[in-house]
């Protein structure tokens, strides 16, 4: 009897541990499938939209230092949208780990629509763990942010006269776009937690979160079809006339 009870409790975390990497593999999938879609069109997602318009941005305030006040104000907003984010990734953090000390009080409660999927504490602990480290990076990315945005609030007030070879609007945007990067991955860590909170419930809430995730993510991840070039620069504004 312990041995058909210890068989179907090792069949059941063997099923939580499959769901787990297979929702993972449709997360990677669906980011393989972007940027294949950015080879033939470099203005797909609106992250790349994004990456362009900030370069442009560079330029326009480091050409015109009259407008160096409006810039330092800009990235000032990105600073304390940054700073937000990277503070409630660690309220976060923090709830988390509350969690973890509760899991005897928990376990029965968060299960009872845990008909697929394993309720021993071990796995328990382990779901925390996995949702922990999101939340971890998730404040790194954006911490990173934060530091950068900072480096190029000074970079982007320098006088034309003490521009070299390492400080020109080139590089600047680079800074800027690294800046941007670092904080789409945050937001990106955020998404990634939505299925991981609902695998506490159990695996098949995971999945079912995983697919709604990645609809919601290539519903707001495209860019507007007037935006949208292929590879040649040629945009769509046929396209769009005809809608």
């Amino acid at each position: 009897m312990a041995t058909t009870t210890t068989t179907i409790a090792d069949l059941e975390y063997f099923r939580d541990i499959v769901i787990l990497v297979f929702c993972a593999v449709l997360i990677a999938i669906y980011h393989v499938y972007l940027r294949m879609k950015l080879r033939h069109n470099p203005h797909y997602t609106v992250q790349a939209v994004n990456r362009h318009a900030r370069s442009e941005w560079v330029k326009s305030m480091m050409g015109d230092p009259a407008r160096n006040i409006v810039g330092v104000q800009t990235l000032r907003n990105a600073t304390m949208a940054a700073t937000f984010m990277a503070s409630t990734a660690i309220l976060l953090i923090m709830g988390t780990l509350n969690l973890s000390g509760q899991a005897s009080k928990l376990l029965d409660t968060w299960h009872l629509l845990n008909f697929f999927g394993s309720s021993l504490p071990t796995l328990w602990i382990v779901k925390l763990l996995c949702l922990v480290t999101t939340f971890f990076v998730s404040f790194f990315a954006f911490s990173m942010s934060v530091r950068l945005y900072n480096h190029v609030g000074f970079q982007l007030s320098v006088p034309s006269s003490g521009h070299t070879q390492h400080l020109t609007p080139h590089t600047v945007a680079i800074h800027l776009n690294r800046a941007g990067s670092f904080y789409s991955v945050g937001m990106r860590a955020y998404y990634f937690s939505v299925p991981l909170v609902f695998w506490l419930f159990g695996p098949l809430f995971m999945l079912i979160a995983t697919f709604v995730l990645i609809a919601v993510m290539y519903h707001v991840d495209r860019s507007p079809k007037g935006l949208q070039f292929n590879a040649n620069g040629v945009g769509n504004d046929a396209s769009l006339a005809a809608e």
